[in-house]
C-alpha cells in the first residue's frame, strides 16, 4: 500500500497493490494493521456505509460535532468522484483550507478523513457507488453541514450541472461555524 500525505495535516492519500491477471484483479481493500502503522492516531472504525448518487450528485460537506466527530475512510467502487476534504480545526495553521483528489473504479485510490475535518463529494461518472468507513455512529442530532459554495472556501468543484439535496443547498456559512465544543 502506498500512503500519500496531502496538504492537511492528516489527510491522506492510500493506494492499495492492486493484482492483474487474466481473470481480473485483486485487492486488498483494507488492512487494520497497515493502516495503524501508517495513521498517527489509533482508529476503530464503527460503521460502513454505502451510496449510490447519478452524475452531478454533489453531496456535502458534512461533518459530525463532539462526542459523534467522525474519521471516514472513503473510496469509490463504481465509476468516479471528485472528492474534498476541508480542514475545519480551529487551531490548525490550515484552518479553511481544502483539499481534493479523484477517486474512481479504475484507480482504486482511497482518502483518510481524520476526526476534525468537513466531507463533500461530486459524482464525475453516470453512476458511482461509494463507500465509507466511520470512526463513530451516525447521529442525526450532531451532523452538520457547511455550503457546499462557500466563498471562503472556494472549492473548485468541476463544472457541471449540480444535483444537490434540500438540505445541502441550506448548509452553514463557513464564518459562521460555531467549533468551540466540536
Amino acid at each position: 500500500m502506498k500512503i500519500t500525505n496531502t496538504s492537511l495535516n492528516g489527510v491522506m492519500i492510500i493506494e492499495p497493490r492492486v493484482f492483474h491477471d487474466e481473470r481480473g484483479y485483486f485487492f486488498e481493500s483494507f488492512n487494520e494493521k497497515s493502516f495503524k502503522e501508517n495513521i498517527t492516531s489509533d482508529v476503530s472504525f464503527k460503521q460502513d456505509n454505502q451510496s449510490r448518487s447519478v452524475k452531478g450528485v454533489l453531496r456535502g460537506l458534512h461533518y459530525q460535532v463532539a462526542p459523534f466527530a467522525q474519521g471516514k475512510l472513503v473510496r469509490c467502487v463504481s465509476g468516479e468522484v471528485f472528492d474534498v476534504a476541508v480542514d475545519i480545526r480551529k487551531d490548525s495553521h490550515t484552518y479553511g483550507q481544502w483539499v481534493s483528489v479523484v477517486l474512481s473504479e479504475e484507480n482504486k485510490k482511497q482518502l483518510w478523513i481524520p476526526p476534525g475535518f468537513a466531507h463533500g463529494f461530486l459524482t464525475l461518472s453516470e453512476h458511482a457507488e461509494f463507500q465509507y468507513k466511520t470512526t463513530n455512529y451516525y447521529s442525526p442530532t450532531h451532523e452538520r453541514c457547511i455550503k457546499w459554495n462557500d466563498a471562503d472556501l472556494n472549492i473548485e468543484w468541476p463544472a457541471m450541472e449540480y444535483i444537490i439535496s434540500e438540505k445541502d443547498q441550506h448548509g452553514s456559512i463557513f464564518s459562521s461555524l460555531n467549533l468551540k465544543d466540536e
